[in-house]
């Protein structure tokens, strides 16, 4: 088991009990580790104590986080924010391909990818010279095949596997907070209100949380919230254009793709790392 999954087995624990007083023995025994080889894991891995972390959790703190992001992606709309955003210090630079490559299907184009382990569990991620255009996590049983899809998205491109070049883009994408950052550019398959919608969430910051229908409104379409949440699920870069920051207007953290429980350690490492 890997540091992430024991870790990703305390969070599905404590989000079904969260409001029960969890201890850290019960927690340990979660992770089939000792305490105090559990607790370094944890503190290692979020940089807070277990309780301490447990905090960010809570349906209450989603909701207060909710209501603190209402005016935030109007804010950054109303000054002019429209090219570059910031993810977590990260500058990131966002195109989408021309009609005409989309038509190609990546013909002509070469793209390199592979495997890494992150904070979060094993993701693949693929590049081209215009930018990272796949990044998605993934179960370790599919490490032997190009992800499905990258073929779907550019079928007609030439893949070449390079999984050291893979792991030197995750450790820029997962720096710590206290590590210099660096650029990165996305070019990404989308439609125009594809494009809007991920230039939104390049805007929530770190540790901030939106709905889906503040999300509609900061773009000029109140009544897109269905819409917006179909592009967040048809991001190809998820992690780097921030669709874990878009919940429900409850305050609930589901519908993820690759798992509650993970979009719940993603926040909540987020959240931990803004205090």
């Amino acid at each position: 088991m890997t540091d992430y999954e024991r870790v990703e087995r305390v969070i599905r624990y404590a989000t079904e009990h969260y409001r029960e007083q969890l201890s850290l023995t019960e927690l340990a025994g979660i992770s089939e580790l000792s305490i105090s080889r559990f607790h370094r894991l944890f503190h290692s891995w979020a940089g807070v104590t277990p309780k301490q972390f447990l905090k960010f959790l809570t349906a209450a703190d989603a909701r207060i986080r909710l209501r603190k992001s209402a005016s935030v992606l109007d804010t950054s709309l109303d000054v002019g924010l429209s090219g570059p955003g910031r993810l977590h210090d990260l500058l990131i630079t966002l195109d989408g391909a021309t009609p005409g490559e989309l038509k190609r299907g990546g013909a002509g184009l070469k793209i390199e990818w592979g495997y890494a382990e992150t904070f979060f569990g094993l993701c693949s991620l693929a590049w081209s010279q215009r930018g990272i255009c796949h990044f998605a996590f993934s179960d370790t049983g599919t490490m032997d095949s190009t992800p499905p899809e990258l073929l779907s998205d550019w079928p007609h491109a030439e893949f070449r596997r390079n999984d050291a070049k893979t792991s030197a883009w995750c450790k820029r994408i997962f720096v710590e907070p206290s590590m210099p950052k660096q650029p990165l550019r996305l070019w990404v398959r989308a439609t125009k209100f594809q494009l809007k919608v991920w230039q939104a969430l390049l805007r929530i910051p770190e540790g901030r949380v939106c709905s889906y229908g503040q999300v509609a409104r900061a773009i000029g379409n109140p009544r897109a919230s269905r819409a917006v949440g179909a592009a967040c699920g048809a991001n190809p870069v998820g992690y780097l254009i921030p669709c874990h920051r878009v919940i429900r207007e409850t305050g609930v953290v589901e519908g993820y793709r690759w798992g509650a429980p993970r979009k719940q350690a993603i926040l909540a490492k987020e959240a931990a790392n803004g205090t």
